[in-house]
């Protein structure tokens, strides 16, 4: 851990997950840190927030992916979510590349490198206030596990961190993970369904499927949410199931997710039941290799934030 500590202050090496917290990640799929966020950091993300749902962008995204989440005011009080938000936002940006998380991420992954993957930022309303509707209408998050919709990718060892940006809890509908499910091998019915969102599946399907699969490996379904103080934030490994419940407290549940790979990754070609290859929403945004692919090390939608000068 020498050389992680070296890139960062005393107070932000204390932070650093030990070899016992890496073995629980290991074991469970998940792990909380410490207070990484200073009180002031928090209160920016909530005026960048601000700031981003009246329409300010520092630089708009250049195309608009067909499958990207991107809510928009005439869409209503339902529940939001902005991907890109480090690409749109400078402020954004500064904060979610902050060198500590990639960091504590690298020392998670055992990576020598992190970089981004993408960012979204979350909007759950109260679940008496929000609008009536199906899918992300609604106020809760059905079970998934983020490499469900990144098979275009090589490394099974990328994670996400989850960043709210007050205290959160089951009242506010945290997130919530599946203890060990990293570890469970998966049940693939052919039909390419663990290429499609869980916005556009049926709660009820995503529980079953859930269900099958932890039955298929021999195993009961542990649920465990996460509690977080303001500036404390959980990662998950990238075959974690996880979800969140609904927003039973009276103010909106804010948070961003910060969806993270590390520096093997790289873009793969997967092909769907119908010869069709599958396209994620950065292959339409991000730089071409030499062999004309999507390159996921492109620093304008994947900087680099762990080593901390790196493209710096």
């Amino acid at each position: 851990m020498t050389e992680a500590v070296h890139a960062l202050s005393r107070e932000e090496a204390a932070l650093l997950p030990s070899d016992d917290d890496v073995a629980f990640y290991r074991e469970h799929g998940w792990f909380v840190t410490g207070k990484v966020f200073s009180d002031e950091e928090i209160d920016a993300f909530l005026e960048a927030s601000r700031r981003y749902y009246d329409g300010e962008r520092d630089r708009p995204l250049p195309v608009m992916p067909a499958k990207v989440a991107y809510w928009r005011p005439g869409e209503g009080n339902t529940a939001r979510n902005n991907d890109y938000i480090h690409f749109e936002s400078a402020a954004f940006r500064g904060l979610l590349t902050k060198p500590l998380i990639g960091a504590i991420a690298a020392r998670l992954a055992g990576a020598s490198e992190i970089r981004v993957f993408n960012t979204t930022l979350l909007y759950k309303p109260p679940e008496a206030e929000a609008d009536p509707g199906e899918g992300f209408g609604r106020t809760v998050v059905p079970w998934h596990f983020d490499r469900h919709y990144w098979q275009t990718c090589t490394s099974d060892e990328m994670l996400t961190a989850f960043i709210p940006l007050h205290d959160c809890d089951e009242t506010t509908g945290t997130i919530t993970m599946v203890d060990g499910s990293h570890a469970w091998d998966e049940i693939d019915d052919g039909k390419d369904s663990t290429s499609r969102h869980f916005a556009k599946r049926d709660v009820s399907e995503l529980e079953e499927m859930l269900a099958e699969n932890a039955a298929a490996n021999g195993v009961g379904v542990t649920k465990v949410p996460m509690r977080l103080k303001k500036g404390h934030i959980s990662f998950h490994h990238c075959r974690t199931y996880h979800g969140s419940g609904p927003n039973r407290s009276a103010a909106p549940r804010r948070a961003i997710s910060l969806h993270l790979q590390d520096g093997a990754n790289a873009w793969r070609p997967h092909r769907l039941s119908d010869g069709s290859v599958l396209v994620y929403n950065n292959d339409e945004l991000v730089r071409r290799d030499a062999a004309g692919d999507p390159d996921y090390a492109d620093p304008d939608f994947c900087p680099v934030i762990w080593p901390a000068d790196a493209g710096r």
